[in-house]
C-alpha cells in the first residue's frame, strides 16, 4: 500500500513548461526570493525514494535539500553569501507555514502544504523503512545524535541508520567525516549542524559525498528526542509557531526574531513571483 500511495504522489508531481522533455519534475516559485518547490509532503517524500533509488552506486550527483521558512528567507534578502548557498541548492522546500501562505495569496500556482521538515523526516523514515533505504544523521550533541538514531529506529523497525557522527568537528576533520559518510553507503544524510554552518557544510562538500539526498535539517534531532517541542497545531496553522519558540525561550529568540520577521514579511510581500519558475525561464520568454 505504501509503495501504491509512494507511486500515486509521484505520478502526481506537475511538469513545467519549460521541462516537459524530463520524466516527472514539479514546478518552482519564487517566494520571498527563494524558488520554492510546489510539492506536497507526499510528493517529497516520493521524490526522495526516487532520487536515492537511481542514485545507488553513485551514478548521480547527490541533491542538495533544502528548507524555506522566515529565517532562511530573512537571511537570503540581507546576506549575499548565504543567498549563494540558497542558489546552489537542488530542491527547496517549504518548512515554514508563511512561505505556504504567500504563495497562496500571490502566486497562481500555491504551494500545496508546509512541508516541515521535523514532519518530513517521519515520512522519509517510513518510505525508507519500506524502501531499503538508510540514514545517516549528522549533528547534534552525541547525546543527541545517539537518542535521535535509537528513537527514529523504534517506530521504523525496519529502517537503517548505516551511521552517525555529531556536529561537533572542526573544518579539518570534514573530508574525514565525508569518508566515513560514503563508507556507511547511506543513501539520505541528514546534517543538522544550526545556520548557516549546515548550509556552508552541505555546499563545501557536496563534490565529496556519495548520497542521493543530503538534507539540511537545523534542530531536528533536538525535536525528535524532545529537547523541544512542537507549537500546538492551531498555532503551527495560523503561522505563529514563531510565538510559540518565543514565549518558551525568550532570551535565546528575542533579537532574532525582531530582526527576522520584520526582513521576512518584506521580501515575502516584494519578491514573490506571480507566475512559476518564472526566474528560470529564458530570456526570449522572459521579455
Amino acid at each position: 500500500m505504501l509503495a501504491q500511495a509512494q507511486a500515486t504522489a509521484l505520478r502526481a508531481i506537475p511538469v513545467t513548461r519549460e521541462r516537459r522533455g524530463s520524466h516527472r519534475t514539479y514546478r518552482e516559485v519564487l517566494v520571498g526570493g527563494i524558488r520554492t518547490a510546489c510539492l506536497s509532503r507526499a510528493q517529497l517524500t516520493a521524490l526522495m525514494v526516487g532520487d536515492c533509488l537511481a542514485a545507488r552506486g553513485g551514478r548521480r550527483r547527490p541533491k542538495l535539500v533544502f528548507a524555506s521558512n522566515g529565517h532562511a528567507i530573512a537571511l537570503a534578502a540581507s546576506d549575499a553569501q548565504f543567498r549563494q548557498y540558497f542558489e546552489a541548492a537542488s530542491l527547496i522546500h517549504a518548512d515554514g507555514q508563511p512561505v505556504v501562505i504567500a504563495s497562496k495569496l500571490l502566486t497562481r500556482h500555491p504551494i500545496p502544504e508546509r512541508s516541515a521538515t521535523t514532519d518530513f523526516i517521519h515520512d522519509a523514515a517510513t518510505a525508507a523503512a519500506a524502501n531499503g533505504l538508510s540514514f545517516f544523521l549528522l549533528g547534534g550533541s552525541e547525546r543527541v545524535n545517539g537518542r535521535c538514531a535509537a528513537a527514529l529506529m523504534e517506530p521504523y523497525r525496519e529502517l537503517r541508520i548505516a551511521g552517525r557522527h555529531d556536529g561537533f568537528f572542526r573544518r579539518e576533520d570534514e573530508e574525514a567525516i565525508c569518508q566515513a559518510i560514503n563508507a556507511s553507503s547511506a543513501h539520505v544524510l541528514w546534517v543538522g549542524l544550526g545556520v548557516p554552518l549546515e548550509y556552508e557544510f552541505c555546499v563545501r562538500n557536496r563534490h565529496r559525498l556519495n548520497v542521493g539526498w543530503i538534507v539540511t535539517c537545523g534542530g531536528c534531532f533536538n525535536f525528535i528526542v524532545g529537547d523541544y517541542r512542537r507549537a500546538p497545531g492551531w498555532m503551527q496553522a495560523c503561522s505563529l509557531e514563531w510565538l510559540y519558540r518565543l514565549l518558551r525561550e525568550p532570551r535565546r529568540l528575542f533579537w532574532r526574531y525582531a530582526v527576522t520577521n520584520p526582513l521576512a514579511l518584506f521580501a515575502l510581500l516584494t519578491r514573490t513571483a506571480s507566475s512559476p519558475v518564472a526566474h528560470r525561464l529564458p530570456a526570449s520568454v522572459a521579455r
